[in-house]
């Protein structure tokens, strides 16, 4: 049997031990096993208690429901199983499962990789499934959620509907050649069809929100000299102990990250080594590291314990100059008063100013993601695809002077570009990547 057509069965909730654990079916044998571990088919939908057992032995005291195709996740038969989350539990209810012929454990996406075979989504909105199960702040889970409700799948099954219905006035147009002004009635419209469209793609690709990123988070590394507090920093902002604290220099090392949820804005701190020339291989290789780490975050935060310390960063990204260790100054409370835009005072030890420093990264992560709710865009293959697909409309409208099938060829590809998108033609070899991501169970 092709493995699309076995029946498949996963864990579908969080790891064991728990209260309760949800065991997921889906497939043709999915209300024979139903049938055989409950002793009944209860009603669709309804929630309903049964003793489970197999061959042997009872399993467990349980919930079962019934879910048949194609009105279920999947398109197809779906039975859940709400069982006692121990592992012995689980363990017993996969060996009477496995037992079963032509029923085996999932691969990991292989529930929803079956949902969007059957139609139940497209790939945009698995894509928006895949980001919702991976959200750790509230704008993640925002964003995801309204890709799950198809933000950009609607959009696109929209365009493509009226580029084939440009591309069938222009074939009209082709095909009634010999009638005088007929094409010209067809050409016309189709082309006010195309001017349209195209502004409305491009007005989506020029959007400023970056939520393609917000998916990743922003990326703000700590640099600086040797023992001026980088370490101490990272864990006030983490507000717990990520990073050794010592006052010998070159304790760190290697390059220590934490993920922080600063207002709903996903935000990753690294903690770099000191920056300084040494003898030490390993903390040359730390140096090494905490270069080019710098150089690609999305804002550096250049520490220094003294003034007229210079950053010697090169890359591309805004540096922010703290100056720490105030709390060793005179009038330090002072010193923490009246931050500038890239300048700041504070004491990491202390906490002094660390709450105008949290403030402003959340001003920034504000700024760098933009107005999140106008972004359609959630990761660079749809981007790639959207902008193939404003290739291919404005070559049509710059070759159809030279012949109409050449204009039809173009928003051929671009319907093409547009049903990538949602996976709806050509996508098996990007389908595997996708999926594989997935969790087993979803």
């Amino acid at each position: 049997m092709h493995p699309g057509q076995e029946t498949i069965f996963a864990l579908s909730s969080g790891r064991p031990p728990s209260a309760i654990a949800i065991v997921r079916v889906s497939g043709a044998q999915a209300g024979t096993v139903l049938a055989a571990l409950a002793g009944k088919m209860p009603t669709p939908r309804l929630a309903t208690r049964a003793l489970l057992r197999d061959a042997r032995q009872p399993i467990d005291d349980a919930v079962v429901l019934w879910f048949p195709g194609p009105a279920s996740a999947t398109g197809e038969d779906v039975a859940e199983f709400h069982v006692h989350g121990g592992r012995a539990v689980l363990a017993a209810m996969f060996a009477a499962l496995s037992a079963f012929e032509d029923v085996r454990a999932a691969e990991p996406g292989e529930f929803t990789r079956r949902a969007f075979e059957n139609g139940k989504l497209d790939l945009t909105e698995a894509e928006g499934l895949d980001d919702l199960i991976h959200a750790d702040t509230d704008r993640q889970r925002r964003q995801a959620l309204r890709q799950l409700k198809g933000l950009l799948g609607d959009r696109a099954r929209d365009w493509r509907a009226q580029i084939i219905e440009a591309s069938a006035l222009i074939e009209a147009g082709i095909d009634f050649a010999d009638e005088g002004d007929v094409p010209a009635q067809l050409i016309a419209p189709a082309m006010a069809k195309i001017t349209t469209l195209l502004g409305e793609i491009e007005e989506v690709l020029a959007a400023q929100g970056r939520s393609e990123r917000l998916r990743e988070g922003l990326v703000v590394a700590i640099a600086g000299p040797p023992n001026v507090g980088k370490s101490t920093l990272m864990n006030a902002l983490a507000r717990r102990e990520v990073a050794i604290v010592s006052p010998h220099a070159g304790t760190t090392r290697d390059i220590i990250e934490v993920q922080l949820d600063l207002d709903g804005y996903p935000v990753t701190v690294i903690d770099t080594a000191g920056i300084r020339e040494t003898d030490d291989p390993v903390e040359q290789e730390g140096v090494r590291r905490a270069r080019g780490r710098a150089a690609e975050a999305d804002l550096v935060l250049w520490l220094v314990d003294g003034p007229g310390e210079k950053n010697p960063n090169e890359g591309a990204a805004p540096v922010w100059t703290v100056r720490n260790k105030i709390d060793l100054d005179a009038g330090s409370v002072a010193l923490a008063r009246g931050q500038g835009a890239t300048n700041f005072r504070i004491s990491a030890s202390r906490g002094d100013g660390i709450g105008e420093l949290i403030a402003a990264l959340v001003a920034f992560a504000r700024d760098y993601f933009g107005s999140n709710q106008s972004g359609v865009i959630t990761r660079e293959r749809q981007r790639q695809l959207l902008q193939q697909t404003v290739v291919s409309l404005h070559r049509s409208m710059m070759v159809i002077g030279e012949g109409e099938e050449l204009a039809a060829e173009d928003l051929r590809l671009a319907a093409y570009s547009l049903g990538r998108l949602l996976g709806r033609v050509d996508v098996e070899d990007i389908l595997d990547v996708i999926f594989r991501e997935f969790c087993i169970g979803k």
